[in-house]
Order: structure tokens, then C-alpha cells, then sequence
């Protein structure tokens, strides 16, 4: 996200003893701030009219769903205050990572462990430095059971209070949502959140660090994606595909096989929000293998010239879209949901996997829990505690999933 929105991120309770007082010890501080999130980003928000026409932009499929995977309706009430949705989480043999396995990129999707093409929706936690304690037990229950979430995104800022001021508190922070997200069956993306500056260079040093130890301790796991660069903004593709081609084979010594999802130019627009297009990295593609290219947009700002980018990228380079929103381009104002359908019929006829911004309660109306629910501790589950954007999103992460295995 720009950095006008304050990314709501949470933690959670690690599965065991050890990471349960690990949890405890690093929940306490810091409450999420009452002040606005960060600075907005100076950027135009929408690109300038790129030379290339969009005219031969392919139109969405219009009433694309997604087959019959996992079932249940949509569910109009909520679980007690502060309770779980323990009760309706998926049994584990038949969770999205259980089903699923190890992912892995083939051609332009993404692929389950038979070899079939996989779409993996879910949520991104707001910045685990301000909002760790809107993921809780209780809300990745309902994540994984009331929502029926594929795949949790971890946030990690790298500056504006978070990996930078204490890398071994946020480190540990982070291995502790992962057991979580692992104990529920959900993929677990590792996001790099660096933002501000905008060159994944300045950080290069911090993520070596970072995604080593991330590796090291979970390459057994085979739920795990890593993102390794939020948003880009101010830089060239061939910069930011020179710090992949050197932060890979940092993690690549230690994890062979965990995919990696890589960022674009102009806040991962694939370079619209620049005057560019997708074609420069189509030209000019990541040297390594079991990659993707990671895609940003927010539906009030984005429209069509960023939905035709990422449907003629689509058919030519592996993308994940790591972040949406149905607001403007910071997380707020109304909500444009019909232009975030479009993007979603989309991404379901193409298989693009999406994460939407974001699992808290902050202020701003892309934030799915109204304000207070993470102080209170809930209730997470059921629509009571969601602003509009937040039943939204919930009613098309439940519809059933498409995993063949045959």
C-alpha cells in the first residue's frame, strides 16, 4: 500500500509453548497509533496516458466465479465477544495448503502440488508494528473458518517503525505468524513491506538478513510464499530486477523451492502508475526460476488502463496480486466496488491468485473490522463487525474454491 494507508497487520499466539510466550512478549507494545498512518505518497495516484493505446485491452469475463471447492453460505451474524470460530474451521486434510501442497510456478500460474493451476485468495495484515493485535487466535480462527481465507499475507514494514527499529523483535514476530497461519492449513505470505524510499536497494542489507533466517527456519515448511519487495516506486525495472537477481540467491541457498514474488515498478503497477507498462519486464524478465511478478491495485483510483495491464500481463508472466482495495489508491474513501468486481472476474477467469488490504481496524474504510474491534478483542466472526468493504470481501473470499487434484 502507499504510504498513506496505515497497514493493519496482525500476530498471533505461536502454535506451542515457546511461541506462545514468544507471542505474549511481543504483543504488548506497540498500540496502534490514534494518528493518521504515514505521509501520502507524492506519486500521481493514477498514471498519466501512457503513447500506447489501450484499446485492444481484453474485457473481464463477465460473471466468471470460481468452481465448487469448499462449501458453506454466507453467514450474516457473529461469534461472542472475544470468542473463536474454532468450531467452523476446515478439517485439516481438507484446508487450502493440506489440499494444495507445495506450490510452485508453472508457465504463467501458479500451480498445486499435481501440477494443476491454483488461485489462492485471502487478506493482508495492516503493519504488524501498529496493528499486531488484530491478529489474534480468535481472528485467524475466523479467518481460516468463518472467512474461509486461502492465504494470510504477513506485513512487515522494513521503515516507519517497524523491521529497522528492532529486527529481532519483528523477526521473531513474523516466525510467530507464520506458525500461526500454518497451524489454521493458510498459506503464509512473507511480505517485505518496504515503501518509503521507494529503492528496494536501501534495504538490501536488512533483507538478506531478514529472509536468510525466514529460510533457514522454515524451508521445511510448503505453505510459504516470499515477497520480497512491497511496492518499488522512483526506480528502474532494471533496478529493482537487479536487487531480486541478488536477494534470490541469498534465500535460494537455504529454501530450493518456496516460490518468490517479486515487485514492479510504480508501487508494483507494473509500471502504470510511471507511464509504463507491463512490456519492460516482459522484455526484460528476472533471471530465476519459480518466480512472479506482483501486481497492486486499488479500484476507486485504478481503472481501466490498470486493468488492462494486468489482463494482457497475465497471459504473459506469472502475477500475483499481493494487494487490492476497493477505495482510492490510500485505502480510503467510498468503496468502488463495482469496479472491483471487474478486477475480480478477471483474476477468477485468468487464475490470478489476490490478497486484499487489509485484516484491522483501522480508521480508513479499507480496513475490514470497524474501529475497536481489535482493542475489544473481537468479535471477529460473522458480518456484525465489519465495515462494507470488509462483507464484501468476506462474501467472495467463502465462495467455494477451484484446487483440482486429478
Amino acid at each position: 500500500m502507499r504510504s498513506a494507508r496505515t497497514w493493519t497487520g496482525g500476530l498471533g499466539t505461536a502454535a506451542g509453548a515457546l511461541a506462545t510466550a514468544l507471542f505474549l512478549g511481543l504483543t504488548t507494545a506497540p498500540a496502534a497509533p490514534a494518528a493518521p498512518a504515514p505521509a501520502a505518497r507524492t506519486a500521481p495516484p493514477v498514471a498519466p496516458a501512457p503513447a500506447t493505446a489501450y484499446g485492444a485491452e481484453r474485457a473481464p469475463a463477465p460473471g466468471a466465479t470460481v468452481a465448487s471447492g469448499r462449501t458453506g453460505s454466507t453467514g450474516t451474524g457473529s461469534a461472542g465477544h472475544g470468542a473463536t470460530a474454532a468450531a467452523t474451521a476446515p478439517a485439516a486434510a481438507t484446508t487450502p495448503a493440506a489440499v494444495n501442497g507445495r506450490l510452485k510456478v508453472c508457465g504463467t500460474k501458479l500451480c498445486n502440488q499435481y501440477g494443476k493451476p491454483v488461485q489462492l485468495r485471502g487478506m493482508s495484515t495492516h503493519g504488524l508494528q501498529w496493528y499486531g493485535r488484530c491478529v489474534t487466535p480468535g481472528s485467524l480462527d475466523a479467518l481460516a473458518g468463518d472467512w474461509r481465507a486461502d492465504v494470510l499475507r504477513v506485513s512487515l514494514y522494513v521503515q516507519e517503525g517497524g523491521y529497522e527499529t528492532d529486527p529481532r523483535r519483528y523477526t521473531d514476530l513474523v516466525h510467530s505468524v507464520i506458525e500461526q497461519a500454518t497451524a489454521r492449513g493458510m498459506y503464509a505470505i512473507v511480505d517485505w513491506h518496504m515503501l518509503s524510499p521507494g529503492d528496494p536497494y536501501h534495504n538490501l542489507s536488512r533483507a538478506k538478513t531478514f529472509f536468510t533466517e525466514i529460510a533457514q527456519r522454515h524451508r521445511g515448511k510448503t505453505n510459504l510464499l516470499y515477497e520480497i519487495a512491497n511496492e518499488p516506486s522512483g526506480v528502474s525495472w532494471s533496478r529493482i530486477k537487479g536487487y531480486a537477481e541478488e536477494l534470490i540467491p541469498v534465500i535460494r541457498a537455504h529454501d530450493p523451492n518456496t516460490p518468490v514474488l517479486v515487485g514492479t515498478r510504480a508501487w508494483s503497477s507494473l509500471g502504470v502508475s510511471e507511464g509504463a507498462d507491463e512490456s519492460e519486464v516482459v522484455a526484460n524478465p528476472v533471471n530465476a526460476a519459480n518466480i512472479m511478478y506482483t501486481f497492486h491495485f486499488y479500484a476507486s483510483s485504478h481503472r481501466d488502463a490498470y486493468l488492462a495491464t494486468l489482463s494482457r500481463a497475465a497471459d504473459r508472466l506469472p502475477v500475483f496480486v499481493t494487494e487490492f482495495g476497493t477505495q482510492n489508491y490510500a485505502g480510503e474513501g467510498d468503496d468502488d466496488f463495482a469496479m472491483a468486481q471487474r478486477y475480480l472476474d478477471l483474476m477468477a477467469a485468468k487464475k490470478i491468485s489476490w490478497v486484499n488490504w487489509n485484516f484491522s481496524d483501522d480508521h480508513r474504510t479499507g480496513a475490514v473490522f470497524k474501529t475497536g474491534t481489535c482493542a475489544n478483542n473481537g468479535p471477529w466472526a460473522g458480518t456484525a463487525p465489519l465495515k462494507p468493504a470488509g462483507v464484501w470481501v468476506r462474501d467472495r473470499i467463502r465462495t467455494p474454491d477451484d484446487f483440482p487434484t486429478g
